[in-house]
């Protein structure tokens, strides 16, 4: 009989990379999931017997993956996939779902893409690292955001280092520069009356360019990340001060009500006073 571990995060708070949801299970025979696509990127680890994944690739081809013990595979958010455990030696498996403004950098940097969906670890000792790092985040759903958050960037970590060839990484160090010193400014900004324009200035580049770089890494336009990074901030006020509506929308940048409610419900889908109602923290008194 299938058993299963599942759990999903509950903080949306991490803007750089943050976990959606992550499990284990050990299938029945010819188990299958799909076909579907997932809004995020999704690793699954074998553990133990084989699988088969079949999944698209750039060109919108359906192509088959046999994966074993030690393997694993990455699904990419809107990608159709179906993956089906083996009739005679089912796999046992866990995952991890995750996503960021630097998810797409991380995923591209491990040499992983749509038509390379496939783990096959370089070094061992490292990749055991990996998969213990995977199975801790799995079995410790009860430790706060930030711990699990942080074995996310160990998890992430040996992974890269655990299939990277040697050349992964180099002549980026630029990019990174840019990269970080736009996030910084944005950081120190963003509550102020701020445009791509004066991102790009921070950097030393002209729109255009800094734009097609940001977009390559991150996945997000500039504009793109600012009003996402912007409704973070909002959430977290919301959730754990009694400020109004309309003065969260001005300390992040919106002095207008109606466009801070709009943007924030681009982003989450409902209005800001109803995610408050659902997501504030009530404050206990001192017995």
């Amino acid at each position: 009989m299938s058993e299963v571990i599942f759990s999903v995060f509950p903080s949306e708070n991490f803007v750089d990379l943050g976990l959606y949801q992550f499990g284990w299970e050990q299938c029945d025979p010819s188990h299958s999931f799909g076909p579907a696509a997932r809004n995020h990127y999704l690793f699954h680890l074998c553990l133990s017997g084989t699988g088969t994944l079949i999944a698209d690739n750039e060109k919108g081809e359906s192509i088959t993956y046999q994966i074993k013990s030690g393997q694993g595979f990455f699904l990419f958010p809107h990608q159709i996939c179906t993956y089906i455990a083996d009739h005679d030696i089912p796999w046992e498996y866990a995952w991890v779902e995750f996503d960021g403004l630097r998810a797409k950098e991380t995923i591209e940097l491990a040499g992983f893409r749509l038509s390379q969906p496939v783990y096959k670890a370089r070094y061992k000792d490292i990749a055991e690292t990996m998969k213990e790092e995977l199975l801790y985040i799995v079995n410790h759903k009860e430790e706060s955001s930030f711990h699990l958050i942080g074995h996310l960037y160990l998890f992430i970590d040996s992974l890269i280092r655990s299939c990277a060839s040697d050349q992964t990484g180099k002549g980026s160090s630029l990019r990174n520069f840019y990269l970080k010193e736009a996030f910084t400014f944005i950081e120190q900004n963003f509550q102020n009356n701020i445009s791509v324009e004066d991102i790009a200035a921070c950097c030393g580049l002209n729109r255009s360019y800094f734009g097609k770089i940001f977009h390559e890494s991150t996945g997000k336009s500039p504009q793109e990340f600012l009003i996402s990074y912007r409704m973070t901030k909002a959430a977290e006020l919301l959730k754990l001060t009694e400020l109004s509506v309309a003065d969260i929308g001005n300390a992040v940048g919106y002095p207008n009500q109606l466009h801070f409610s709009r943007a924030f419900k681009s982003v989450y889908g409902i209005s800001p006073r109803q995610w408050r109602n659902e997501n504030r923290i009530v404050k206990k008194g001192i017995e």
